[in-house]
């Protein structure tokens, strides 16, 4: 599988060990930044490039998952989410890197690099990648609600809208 990788200072080191990681598991990586540590960077164009990867790829035919560090990973994770067709999850145990992609399908797993060493980071991130999308219907259902809003500001209609009328 490809794994793109963006981050910023912050999960620098976690981001070049993870790599290597993810290498040796038969992962083929392509790392979107940074490529030295910078105090004052700014994560959100390599988190996104990140997920303008996976999405590439995804569209055409190429099987790809993302990875997006940060000190908590909540910026990285909004910031691939402005991608279109992303869905960013922050994993902090293991029941939220596998519900991620089992019930969401979530296509890049942002991870808190100050929240958790390393073992526990290479855990989260193989669990996500391991986890299979369930492909229930109502999961199914919700993605493509998802979906609809992102493309054309859809909502289903609100059910209090037509109470008392």
């Amino acid at each position: 599988m490809r794994i793109h990788i963006g981050t910023d200072h912050a999960g620098l080191e976690f981001s070049h060990r993870i790599q290597e990681h993810l290498r040796k598991q038969g992962h083929e990586v392509i790392d979107h930044g940074p490529v030295a540590y910078d105090p004052v960077d700014d994560y959100p164009a390599f988190c996104i490039r990140a997920a303008q990867g996976v999405i590439a790829d995804q569209v055409s035919g190429v099987e790809a998952l993302g990875v997006v560090f940060g000190g908590s990973g909540n910026g990285e994770q909004i910031a691939a989410n402005k991608v279109a067709g992303i869905r960013a999850a922050l994993a902090w145990n293991e029941a939220t890197a596998k519900l991620a992609r089992e019930h969401n399908d979530a296509n890049v797993v942002a991870i808190g690099a100050r929240q958790h060493d390393f073992d526990e980071a290479a855990f989260l991130i193989d669990t996500f990648i391991a986890t299979p999308f369930s492909n229930e219907e109502r999961h199914v259902r919700r993605i493509g609600q998802i979906a609809e809003f992102e493309k054309d500001g859809a909502l289903l209609p609100d059910p209090r809208a037509t109470e008392g009328a």
